[in-house]
């Protein structure tokens, strides 16, 4: 897995990216952002309930980021750059992970945390080729269209750690499944028995916490311990008036120890 030597966290990308980091985590503080954004989150600390943080966090977004303004812009670009905020980009990549929307969550992560993709339509082997000139050129189209999408994924990311922190006070892990059709398809470093595996994923994964689930799409399912700080986004930290699909989980990748499962 390529990682870039520098990222906008509190330790190296490639520490982040190792399964040693998977094991024993710390927390990824991205530069400035828990800083920036500290009147939101003493709003939130003054509230109870779950869906009234996740109004307050998307309120804060509105008007820090000028969403509500976009009917006011003279050119449809202008309009269309508002308009499209960090919602669009869950939703993009709710329906289809390889897409435009795709890509820039997979290059928030890699300017962020400091791990690069190693699929994005397809295999992507290093920087130099030109599967990952195509992923950056999606990534460019995606957040030409829309303002400052990388500081707006920088504060979705610190509210999530956050709401984690109060959803499993005192957790480090969360037990999460993938279904998988082709265990082919993913980069198996090691073996390490029977259906246990050390597997580099993506830098940007789908993930769910319902078991059940997961089978329904494939006919395997691999099983991961992941920790809290590698979630990016969960389901139901926001009310489903803004975002429906509480079982996904979107998990910063690198080396993870998996256990496969398979039916019958």
């Amino acid at each position: 897995m390529y990682t870039t030597q520098l990222n906008r966290c509190s330790l190296p990308p490639w520490a982040i990216a190792s399964r040693h980091y998977n094991r024993h985590p710390q927390p990824l503080n991205i530069q400035g952002v828990r800083h920036n954004g500290q009147p939101l989150f003493e709003r939130l600390d003054r509230l109870q309930d779950a869906d009234a943080r996740g109004l307050q966090f998307h309120d804060f977004m509105d008007v820090r980021y000028q969403l509500h303004q976009w009917q006011r812009e003279q050119t449809k670009n202008s309009r269309t750059s508002l308009k499209n905020s960090y919602l669009r980009f869950l939703r993009g990549w709710q329906f289809d992970s390889n897409s435009i929307e795709g890509a820039v969550l997979k290059g928030w992560v890699e300017s962020r945390i400091g791990i690069a993709p190693i699929f994005h339509r397809e295999q992507i082997t290093d920087i130099h080729s030109p599967a990952y000139f195509r992923y950056t050129v999606d990534r460019m189209k995606g957040s030409e269209r829309t303002s400052a999408i990388l500081p707006q994924l920088d504060l979705l990311y610190e509210y999530v750690q956050y709401e984690a922190a109060i959803r499993y006070c005192g957790g480090t892990h969360l037990t999460l499944y993938r279904g998988v059709y082709d265990l082919e398809e993913h980069q198996v470093i090691e073996q390490q028995g029977k259906n246990h595996y050390i597997m580099r994923l993506n830098n940007l994964n789908s993930f769910t916490d319902d078991f059940e689930r997961a089978w329904e799409f494939g006919s395997r399912v691999l099983q991961a311990s992941v920790p809290l700080t590698k979630i990016f986004f969960m389901g139901g930290v926001l009310p489903k008036s803004l975002f429906k699909g509480e079982a996904e989980v979107m998990v910063i990748g690198g080396e993870f120890e998996i256990k496969v499962l398979t039916g019958g």
